[in-house]
């Protein structure tokens, strides 16, 4: 089965080397990078890991930090990587939205074949996903160059971690009330978001929204996939590993545990990011 994995962060060198001066002004950057399950991943050491996986292809993307600067260092990287492994990699770029240069930083990326703008996080970037006013310039721009957005959201219940943080199903649906024109894919299940799409004015309000499975194996049972094929909502579901913190192993135990379909394996794994990549005239194939 060919599997495209929709949530993968390397880090360029210097701030693996740098990380402990770079926490010292990045307060969620220190927080997540102290915590006991992060790891460090080059590019080097994701295509080592995607080809001992069988991974066909991966989005990837650096830290979502709160200085431009260091994005950019990001956004270069995952540039250059990009263009090293055209038919492995495909690229999104960070930025802080609410930072003079950060619209510029996007045009510079899409310009440099990056398909969209991720993993943002509201609450370490000091955002408000909620509120248009702080949204609409980010939303705007990647709108008109094709781009789409993932961002980091959490359940509001349940154990705290490290980067948790507090935006979680309501804020992200006030952000897709406010931006029905972005495609948008909400990390770690949208944080139980999906669930509110049995309600038939929230399944039309979330129209363009989709979800990762990021970091589920810390976070729930198996049968949460046996609850998302009972509400149909399938096709909104991307695998993303969360790697270099979890590898496609872990998720392979997690599947084995339930009875469920090659077909919606396959939606999972690969198919539905395709849609996401067809809705903004995007394409992870060659």
């Amino acid at each position: 089965m060919r599997v495209v994995d929709s949530h993968v962060h390397i880090y360029p060198p210097e701030v693996i080397s740098d990380w402990e001066k770079i926490g010292e002004k990045e307060p969620y950057f220190n927080v997540l990078v102290r915590g006991k399950v992060h790891k460090w991943a080059t590019v080097e050491d994701l295509i080592a890991q995607m080809d001992s996986d069988g991974i066909s292809q991966s989005l990837i993307f650096g830290f979502a930090f709160s200085d431009l600067a260091l994005c950019r260092l990001c956004n270069d990287y995952v540039i250059s990587a990009v263009k090293r492994y055209p038919d492995r990699l495909k690229g999104l770029a960070v930025v802080p939205p609410l930072v003079r240069g950060a619209i510029s930083e996007i045009e510079r990326c899409r310009q440099n074949g990056l398909i969209g703008v991720g993993e943002l996080f509201p609450e370490g970037q000091d955002f408000d996903l909620a509120d248009a006013r702080e949204t609409w310039r980010l939303v705007g721009a990647c709108h008109e160059m094709g781009m789409f957005l993932l961002v980091h959201t959490a359940e509001p219940v349940g154990h705290d971690y490290p980067g948790k943080g507090n935006v979680g199903p309501k804020e992200a649906a006030a952000f897709c009330l406010n931006h029905p024109e972005i495609t948008v894919i909400f990390a770690h299940f949208g944080g139980g978001l999906w669930m509110y799409e049995l309600m038939p004015e929230m399944r039309l309000a979330l129209s363009n929204a989709y979800y990762d499975t990021a970091a589920a194996p810390f976070l729930y049972e198996p049968q949460i996939f046996k609850a998302i094929e009972a509400s149909g909502l399938v096709h909104k579901f991307l695998y993303g590993s969360d790697y270099p913190i979890l590898s496609l192993n872990r998720y392979k135990k997690l599947f084995e545990g339930i009875d469920i379909g090659n077909s919606v394996l396959k939606s999972i794994f690969s198919d539905n990011f395709e849609h996401v990549c067809q809705d903004d005239g995007l394409s992870m194939k060659r």
